[in-house]
């Protein structure tokens, strides 16, 4: 397993704990799959919640009023490219 796929799959399993989804495995999740609205369902409040998960897990700061934060969080693959970008700064 890659260094990229198993933080996809960190980053899957952190969304189901972090918003308690109970009904969802990691493997319902899609790497490329939308987070919000359409995709998997998650809301503002939900995006709040993971972003403190993320910045708690991984100890990277997340500016929630920068413009290109709502990109990183469109899906998993690009959340864990913004995670791997983050830890190497």
């Amino acid at each position: 397993m890659s260094d990229q796929h198993r933080l996809e799959h960190d980053i899957k399993a952190l969304i189901i704990e972090a918003l308690g989804l109970e009904d969802i495995s990691v493997d319902d999740i899609g790497s490329e799959q939308t987070l919000f609205g359409e995709g998997l369902g998650l809301d503002s409040v939900d995006a709040l919640e993971l972003g403190l998960a993320i910045q708690k897990k991984y100890g990277i700061k997340i500016d929630a009023d920068a413009k290109d934060t709502r990109n990183h969080f469109t899906n998993v693959a690009s959340l864990a490219a913004f995670v791997t970008a983050r830890q190497v700064a």
